[in-house]
């Protein structure tokens, strides 16, 4: 049970009343149970759901959750761990009962009450005043081989009603589960439920709609009420939640049920309403006040072009103190310094200071006061996860983008993002769901993927080697795009020896084994007009060596064998990289005396036509070899249709990687 969901959904009621609900009763194993070590229906699985069952009784104000676990293996001993996310001071955890039945049928009890069983972990939300714990309890005594077993139950006060979310799939096999929400009164038939209260929400809106919106396994429903206005769901055999790599945040793409009670009479009604809402707000602090004018006025000349006054603007509010790279200030903090709590754009402008969101809508206002057509955008962090237009809240979008009109076309722009470059968009907005303003209105909408080349990494080596393969270098990786702003970011929120740790430890998993490298300096971290540099030096043992030879890897940084996809024979999910890239590595082996060229990667191309293409080449001289990589991907999203022909390309690139890099005492070879 999704104890979170309640916010997302609280609402409130002028009256209600609380009568009592007996709780699930525990269950008798079978000696099948007892007795079982692995589970066809789940071949390799640490543990299997054998039952869940989820209760949601608004009238009464009332969710519960049972299950039954069979622990297979020592991971899934992990799962004695429960852990019940809730708001505090609303909701209250009013029951914990539990149990471990050992393989011989000893039957070990969870003792306790839930104030003495639960441990509390509170965790401050984006910064916000809103504090959640999420609360743990323990089941003792388990071993391979055990049945778990546990209940409890949540009630929330009076004024208040929450829709449920039953999440079907979980991150074990289901062989049974069970879903039952009884909704408020006024959803109910029968002259028992009549009731002259309705409930609201936070901008008074009646609330006379129930929706519903199901994604189920094959030849489970059509969901319904039942005759009383009750919804009661049974499923058998819930595969688990895929792991794979590379998958986009697999939340959106789960069985599950989302209840809304809503004053829309359908998604589409919801998305136009609440839509309407939000960018009403939005204009609202956005208002180009006269602080607002004079400002741009500063910032920008007559002569200039509209793109030049757009980024003369984005430099302006790039430069402020964001404070999702610092810290919030306090309430105390405010006073001390004699700021005000924001309210509208001109705000920020004046105590240059502000979040993410306020930076990104006072950017949006400031365009508009230089005459720019400008909106706003509200998008899905595509990193915490994937728009979609059938969950009904604008809560699962997280960061606001701009789009700027100019010149017949539209720029997205993503000012709130910190040392994000001026045409660049952080690709967790790229390619990311959402709603946006447009002259007409408002409107679903996606952001264009930022395209591939913007995106690059240049490794260039330089490497004296000895006859034994013992290696000393130095190395430049040049960077623009994504990864620039990930280390450039790392250093606003990090000191630069601990920047230089972390890019030690990334640089370690590409570097060959025994090789040490480590970070001496950056160039442009905090510029991003230039491209960023890495200056690195390493040394080590790269290659093997007998009487004759010098074995040595044929592509310097593909060592590790960390090609994806190789191993996976099939796809259940998208694949997500993130953004597209290119990828050039570019190192030159000087060779110690008496040792030539006897055979080198070839020159050659793999081609994956619009998708990737790897080419490499090596460049022979007197006393050196220079072996260049050069890896393209174009693409950021595929189908799982699309997978084969993925893990195809990628087969080739690991076997061409595996060539190597021969140097002997006989005389240099002509060509490679």
């Amino acid at each position: 049970m999704r104890i979170h969901c309640f916010l997302r959904n609280t609402l409130l009621l002028l009256t209600a009343s609380s009568p009592a609900l007996c709780f699930a009763q525990f269950q008798t194993p079978t000696s099948e149970e007892l007795k079982m070590t692995a589970d066809p229906k789940a071949p390799g699985a640490s543990a299997v759901f054998l039952n869940v069952e989820e209760i949601a009784n608004d009238p009464i104000h009332y969710q519960s959750f049972y299950a039954r676990i069979k622990v297979l293996t020592e991971k899934g001993k992990d799962l004695a761990t429960v852990e019940i996310p809730y708001m505090k001071g609303t909701y209250q955890i009013t029951d914990i009962k539990g149990r471990t039945i050992h393989s011989d049928g000893t039957i070990v009890p969870l003792a306790g009450k839930p104030e003495d069983l639960l441990i509390s972990k509170t965790v401050n939300k984006d910064g916000e005043t809103t504090q959640f714990s999420r609360r743990v309890f323990t089941l003792p005594s388990v071993e391979v081989g055990s049945i778990l077993e546990y209940f409890y139950e949540v009630r929330y006060d009076e004024k208040h009603f929450s829709s449920p979310t039953w999440e079907i799939q979980r991150p074990y096999f289901v062989h049974k589960a069970h879903y039952f929400f009884t909704p408020f009164k006024g959803f109910l038939a029968g002259m028992q439920n009549a009731t002259s209260m309705y409930l609201e929400d936070e901008h008074e809106r009646v609330l006379n709609t129930l929706i519903w919106t199901p994604k189920l396994p094959a030849g489970v429903g059509p969901l319904k009420a039942d005759a009383s206005g009750h919804y009661n769901l049974e499923v058998t055999d819930v595969p688990p939640i895929p792991v794979e790599e590379w998958m986009p945040p697999i939340q959106s793409f789960l069985y599950k049920v989302n209840f809304y009670y809503k004053s829309s009479g359908s998604a589409a009604e919801f998305w136009a309403d609440d839509g309407k809402l939000w960018s009403k707000d939005v204009d609202h602090f956005a208002e180009t006040s006269k602080t607002i004018r004079e400002a741009v006025s500063g910032l920008i000349a007559p002569a200039d072009s509209e793109l030049d006054k757009a980024k003369k603007l984005y430099k302006a509010v790039q430069a402020l103190e964001n404070t999702d790279y610092s810290r919030k200030k306090s309430e105390s903090e405010l006073k001390q310094l004699k700021l005000k709590n924001v309210k509208h754009a001109e705000d920020i402008w004046n105590q240059k200071t502000g979040s993410s969101e306020e930076i990104a809508l006072l950017y949006l206002a400031m365009l508009r006061a230089a005459g720019l057509p400008a909106f706003a955008m509200k998008v899905v962090d595509r990193q915490e996860g994937t728009f979609d237009i059938n969950y009904l809240s604008l809560r699962q979008l997280d960061d606001t983008i701009v789009i700027l009109s100019s010149g017949g076309k539209e720029i997205y722009l993503d000012p709130g993002e910190k040392m994000c470059p001026f045409q660049t968009v952080s690709w967790r907005h790229s390619g990311a769901g959402g709603i946006r303003q447009t002259a007409g209105g408002r409107e679903p909408n996606v952001s264009p993927i930022q395209p591939y080349p913007d995106n690059k990494i240049l490794r260039i080596g330089d490497v004296t080697l000895d006859s034994k393969g013992a290696v000393t270098g130095s190395f430049r990786f040049v960077m623009n795009g994504q990864e620039a702003l990930y280390w450039r970011q790392r250093a606003l929120t990090s000191d630069l020896d601990e920047v230089k740790k972390q890019f030690d430890r990334w640089i370690e998993s590409i570097f060959p084994s025994g090789v040490e490298a480590h970070v001496e300096s950056f160039s442009a971290l905090d510029d991003t007009d230039k491209n960023l540099i890495a200056f690195v030096k390493a040394q080590g043992v790269l290659g093997s060596a007998t009487s004759k030879r010098l074995l040595l890897p044929g592509f310097f940084f593909e060592t590790r064998g960390g090609h994806p996809f190789v191993a996976q024979e099939k796809r259940q999910e998208f694949v997500d990289m993130h953004f597209g890239e290119v990828e050039t590595d570019q190192v030159t082996y000087h060779l110690p005396a008496g040792l030539n060229v006897e055979s080198a990667p070839q020159d050659g191309k793999v081609t994956w036509p619009e998708h990737a293409m790897l080419g490499s080449k090596t460049v022979p001289a007197p006393g050196q070899v220079t072996i260049a990589r050069s890896l393209s991907r174009a693409f950021t999203f595929l189908k799982p249709e699309e997978y084969q022909d993925l893990r195809g390309f990628y087969q080739k690139v690991a076997a061409s990687d595996q060539q190597q890099l021969v140097l002997s005492t006989t005389p240099a070879a002509k060509g490679n």
